[in-house]
């Protein structure tokens, strides 16, 4: 523990100097900082797709650069800073675990789960899906809100029903493409996806980490069929593109 304390203290003093000293770190604000660090925060989700230890750690230490140089600018003008925020996380995750630092007994993790929805409703939350970011992008909060809602009960008893309803909105989707209705079409569309990952969610799949690994897979093969083509894509037929897909299919490029 006082090995990472040291590394701590080493790190927000050379914040301080970085922000004291450097002509860019001086001029940051929230505003600035907010695209690098979701830039920071996708970055690190790709060194975990990639199980990379080495980059994982490496993007870790940007990210908590991130957090360090925030609770700066926070000091700087609204009073607080990083031992204020490490304070109150501490004390929110002392009363969110009644059943560790209390005498409550919750029995497995969905217990804990439904619990730590409950406190967040009664410290001010107005809803239980009140506690989705709306920033979030689309198919992780679909993934989020159907989690939350199963969370009350509102769930599927069986992976089937779940598949009928994926169906039944294929089939919607199917009849609206045929109406022509631009809109329509737009919507049910929207209902397959929502289906699909409520689907992927009831059978233990994340859905945004299995569409990522298949981006990084086209992409691969894509980037395969560029280097052994002898010249450009769009000089192909799709039968020689076939070729050149399998080929990279064949190479293992899963």
């Amino acid at each position: 523990m006082q090995k990472e304390a040291i590394a701590f203290l080493r790190l927000l003093s050379i914040m301080d100097d970085l922000r004291e000293k450097c002509p860019w770190d001086r001029k940051q604000t929230l505003q600035s900082l907010r695209p690098l660090t979701l830039e920071e925060t996708y970055e690190l989700t790709e060194e975990i797709l990639k199980n990379n230890p080495a980059g994982i750690r490496e993007e870790l230490g940007d990210l908590l650069l991130h957090i360090v140089f925030y609770a700066r600018i926070m000091r700087e003008t609204q009073n607080f800073g990083i031992s204020e925020i490490i304070e109150n996380l501490c004390d929110k995750l002392i009363s969110r675990h009644p059943h560790i630092y209390g005498d409550l007994e919750l029995k497995d993790e969905e217990a804990v789960k439904r619990n730590w929805e409950k406190m967040k409703v009664k410290e001010g939350k107005k809803g239980l899906l009140d506690g989705v970011p709306n920033s979030l992008p689309s198919l992780v909060k679909a993934y989020r809100i159907q989690d939350k809602a199963r969370q009350v009960g509102f769930e599927w008893t069986d992976k089937t029903q779940v598949w009928d309803k994926v169906q039944e909105e294929i089939e919607e989707f199917k009849e609206a493409t045929n109406g022509g209705d631009r809109t329509e079409i737009e919507s049910e569309f929207g209902d397959v996806l929502f289906s699909l990952v409520n689907y992927a969610r009831f059978i233990g799949i994340d859905p945004d980490f299995a569409l990522e690994k298949v981006n990084q897979k086209f992409k691969q093969r894509f980037e395969y069929m560029e280097a052994h083509s002898t010249e450009h894509l769009s000089q192909l037929s799709l039968e020689e593109m076939d070729r050149l897909w399998n080929e990279a299919k064949n190479a293992n490029i899963k």
